[in-house]
């Protein structure tokens, strides 16, 4: 017999201890979701790239991939998860059923790609694809590739490659909060222009997005230009010329500044004849 949710998936399980799992959040208890969202997730982006691949047969590459990023972000999963009441059928555990964790984003996306894979561990790729298809077919029908953004990252890297610098590194430099609702602190680094930049969120992936978009704040605001062979970057003010790194020599204190008649007596002593000096003829003028 079918669950309200199977009804709404199109796809009734066999086995049931699977399509528990696939609901069940690690706050719950050890036999949880990860391993299978983390299948679901290979499931869904090829389910996306060859639904595209065959409706979006004007789309070149770039705009296929920007199409399919749109359709697999957290944000679409999500609203994907909410018109079947996903959030309704997850096993979670008592502190995040409390704190709102049914309605979370990125708890409903991973449990959505959790199912595909348990679907696809069950009955093959064929049969995943053809739940991907119907789930998302609206979210397909109101893709435009003309209007689709593109994500911080991918802008970010555009960049630097169009100006031939090397691509940006990512680092994780914190994760805080209980397994189940961690959040994540991960800096960008632009080395050939001396810029770092942090981000934050609920996953790495949006904190990698998060400081990638700081990142390009940060360049269009400070007019950043690389120095080529150098591995130091120069500041341009937009109102003036490169500000220049090189040193600066402070003033000389006032008793060892240069002294213009000790000057005029060191040439008068390699000059003792005191006889001019002569200067070399000047070409003549051709007419």
């Amino acid at each position: 017999m079918s669950t309200a949710l199977e009804t709404r998936l199109g796809y009734v399980f066999r086995d049931r201890k699977l399509f528990d799992r696939a609901l069940t959040h690690r706050s719950f208890g050890a036999d949880h979701n990860e391993r299978l969202e983390f299948l679901g997730d290979s499931v869904l982006n090829l389910s996306a790239a060859a639904l595209l691949y065959q409706q979006a047969a004007r789309q070149d590459e770039g705009q296929l991939s920007r199409l399919r990023a749109a359709l697999v972000r957290a944000e679409a999963l999500a609203e994907v998860a909410r018109t079947i009441d996903l959030g309704r059928f997850l096993r979670l555990g008592e502190g995040e059923l409390q704190s709102g964790g049914a309605k979370r984003e990125s708890i409903l996306a991973d449990a959505l790609e959790a199912l595909l894979g348990a679907i696809y561990l069950e009955a093959g790729f064929d049969a995943a694809q053809d739940v991907m298809r119907r789930l998302f077919a609206p979210l397909v029908e109101a893709l435009d590739a003309d209007v689709v953004r593109k994500d911080a990252k991918t802008q970010l890297q555009e960049f630097l490659q169009g100006q031939r610098l090397p691509l940006p590194n990512y680092t994780v430099l914190d994760v805080r909060g209980a397994a189940h609702q961690q959040q994540f602190k991960v800096e960008c680094a632009v080395p050939a222009l001396g810029l770092k930049m942090e981000g934050e969120g609920d996953s790495r992936r949006r904190a990698e997005q998060e400081a990638a978009a700081r990142m390009i704040e940060r360049i269009g605001r400070g007019g950043t230009q690389p120095v080529r062979g150098q591995n130091r970057p120069v500041f341009v003010d937009a109102r003036a010329q490169p500000v220049s790194e090189e040193p600066v020599a402070p003033p000389l204190p006032a008793d060892r500044a240069p002294d213009p008649q000790a000057a005029q007596r060191s040439v008068q002593a390699h000059n003792p004849s005191g006889a001019k000096t002569r200067r070399a003829p000047k070409p003549p003028k051709l007419t």
